[in-house]
């Protein structure tokens, strides 16, 4: 293997907040019911416009993890190539979701001495330094590292503290890191399919760039965004992501139990849940009957089963999802900072009835986040189901990059795993 060259901290400059892409750029949502790729470029306006898209049902994922690598690549392969085809150019790499792992979110509070002296970029690089070994856990891998805000002795909300002389440099951090088996299995995928992992973004995240307006962001919001596989949870507040967290639960699970409790083929489950799902009691629930084709039997073997009959099997896991999620954030003690409201998205989101059911159990008011309108679209690509998706575009054009780029960037080497590798390596 060739010597990675690094560029040491006095020879990186800090920037303050990272610059849309120049000229096309591709992004990578790889989830467990689909896999979607959109290729964009940023317009004068710094609006993403999307020169090329194209999405596979997904195979090879489960829980936002990859299970099967064949399978993964060949779904992924299938929606990059569309993309590329009406796009009219070859991706060398992409901007890619991170939904595998098991993501975990933390928030540190750091002191670092400085003694008199003026706050110079080292001692920004050397607190993150500091927060990184302190977060690394075995098996885990940085993902994310931004501050919050920086306290100058004893004078807080400072933003940008460089040049500014004080005794003691206080900042508060959060990190996101994952699985790094995880990861490297992430990226082995990708440079099978002759790509290269530019950057990861935590799928929560990206989903809240696209739904959340900006008041919201700096008053406070949670994103719940309810996947396939996966649901992720998003809090904003005062402009920044203050917390992230992913449960393995979605709207597969809806589907499972639809086809075990109605002894269901899961395709036609699925197709049941998309056209009559509800968590929602009906007057005419016990009187409206559908037609259930039952496993094992001839096509035209039907059963008649009471649409309250499946309201009875959806509405016990979405309750469930969404307890899961209020406990999740209680126990990340963000109650305060989440803000009053809730913002749903994702797939799942579109069942009727959810966003009452959500304002009942979270007790905060509730609406369904639909993306930005991005050009270059079809309508069918703009619902609550492409969340991450869009978000990842928005990331590309320069939205939500944090306002100090403390990162050093990949080191350099050769072939694509090796720099993704690095990449993950120097985050940690």
């Amino acid at each position: 293997m060739s010597r990675i060259a690094r560029l040491s901290p006095a020879e990186t400059p800090l920037l303050k907040r990272k610059r849309a892409r120049s000229g096309p750029y591709g992004v990578l949502d790889i989830g467990s019911s689909k896999v979607v790729c959109l290729i964009g470029r940023v317009e004068s306006d710094g609006r993403p416009r999307v020169l090329g898209y194209g999405w596979q049902r997904s195979r090879g994922v489960k829980g936002g993890n990859i299970v099967d690598l064949q399978e993964a690549e060949h779904s992924i392969r299938a929606a990059v190539a569309q993309a590329e085809e009406m796009a009219d150019l070859k991706l060398s790499g992409a901007i890619v979701n991170l939904s595998c792992g098991q993501p975990s979110s933390r928030v540190m509070n750091l002191q670092w001495p400085i003694g008199g002296r003026a706050v110079t970029e080292a001692d920004l690089r050397a607190v993150l330094g500091e927060g990184r070994r302190r977060s690394q856990e075995e098996g885990r891998e940085t993902v994310h590292a931004a501050t919050l805000g920086f306290t100058i002795d004893s004078t807080p909300g400072v933003e940008d503290p460089r040049g500014m002389m004080c005794e003691m440099l206080g900042v508060k951090l959060h990190l996101v890191d994952a699985a790094s088996a995880a990861l490297r299995n992430l990226g082995l995928c990708l440079a099978g399919c002759d790509l290269e992992v530019e950057e990861l973004v935590s799928a929560p995240f990206a989903a809240a760039l696209s739904v959340l307006v900006e008041d919201e962001k700096q008053l406070g919001a949670t994103v719940i965004d309810m996947g396939g596989g996966t649901t992720g949870i998003a809090v904003y507040g005062d402009g920044h992501l203050l917390h992230t967290a992913q449960l393995p639960v979605g709207g597969w699970q809806v589907t499972n139990d639809l086809a075990r409790g109605l002894t269901t083929p899961l395709g036609h489950a699925e197709r049941m849940k998309t056209l009559h799902g509800s968590c929602m009691e009906g007057g005419n629930d016990q009187k409206e009957m559908l037609s259930v084709p039952q496993v094992g039997e001839d096509d035209d073997h039907l059963v008649q089963v009471s649409r309250a009959t499946m309201v009875g099997i959806i509405r016990p896991r979405l309750e469930e999802t969404l307890e899961l999620v209020r406990d999740r954030l209680e126990s990340a003690l963000v109650g305060s900072e989440s803000g009053a409201r809730v913002v749903l998205t994702g797939g799942a989101s579109q069942l009727v009835g959810v966003r009452d059911l959500a304002a009942r159990i979270l007790d905060k008011p509730v609406r369904i986040g639909r993306p930005q309108p991005v050009q270059g679209l079809p309508d069918s690509a703009l619902g609550p189901d492409f969340a991450t998706t869009l978000g990842l575009l928005h990331w590309g054009a320069g939205e939500g990059r944090p306002l100090l780029d403390l990162d050093p960037g990949p080191e350099r080497g050769n072939g694509r795993f090796i720099r993704f590798v690095n990449w993950l390596r120097d985050r940690v």
